[in-house]
C-alpha cells in the first residue's frame, strides 16, 4: 500500500473518531457513504448516512458517552480504491481518570475511495472482552493505558 492510502485512510479513521470524542453527529455520519453501514458496540446496525445521523443524535444529546482512546493496529489495501483499517479502543468514563475495561472494543473500517473523498463503507465496534481470557482483557487495557500517559 502506498503511504498517500495509508495516510488517507487514518484520517477518514481519525475524524471518526474526533467526531465520536466531540459528540458531533453529524461529523461522524458524513464520514460515511450513502450506504455505509455502522455496527455499534452493543450489536445495533444503522445503514446510510440519514439513518446513522438519527441514531446518534439522541444519543449525544442524552448520555455523558466517553471518549475513545484508539490505537491503529493495521492498514490495508483492497484494491487501488478499497482498504480496511483494524484499531483496538478503549473509554474513559466521565469522572474517571483510567481505561474501563468493559469497554474495550475491536474496531474494523472498510474505506473505498469515492473519486478523490475516501468514504466509511463499514465501521463496527466490537466489544473485546475475551471471554475466559483475562489475561487478554489486561493486555489489551495495557496497550491502551499506555496511549493514556
Amino acid at each position: 500500500m502506498n503511504a498517500s492510502v495509508h495516510d488517507e485512510v487514518h484520517e477518514v479513521y481519525q475524524t471518526l473518531i474526533n467526531a465520536w470524542n466531540n459528540r458531533d453527529a453529524q461529523g461522524m455520519a458524513e464520514q460515511f457513504t450513502e450506504q455505509g453501514v455502522q455496527i455499534g458496540f452493543d450489536g445495533s446496525k444503522i445503514i446510510g448516512q440519514e439513518e446513522i445521523l438519527s441514531h446518534l443524535k439522541p444519543i449525544f444529546e442524552q448520555h455523558p458517552t466517553p471518549p475513545f482512546i484508539t490505537k491503529i493496529k493495521n492498514i490495508r489495501s483492497l484494491g487501488s480504491d478499497a482498504a480496511i483499517l483494524h484499531a483496538i479502543a478503549g473509554m474513559v468514563p466521565p469522572g474517571k481518570t483510567d481505561i474501563e475495561p468493559e469497554f474495550n472494543a475491536h474496531q474494523t473500517l472498510v474505506a473505498v475511495k469515492k473519486g478523490n473523498d475516501w468514504r466509511i463503507e463499514l465501521f463496527q465496534n466490537t466489544p473485546a472482552q475475551f471471554h475466559g481470557r483475562p489475561e487478554l482483557v489486561e493486555q489489551m487495557t495495557e496497550e491502551l493505558r499506555a496511549l493514556l500517559k
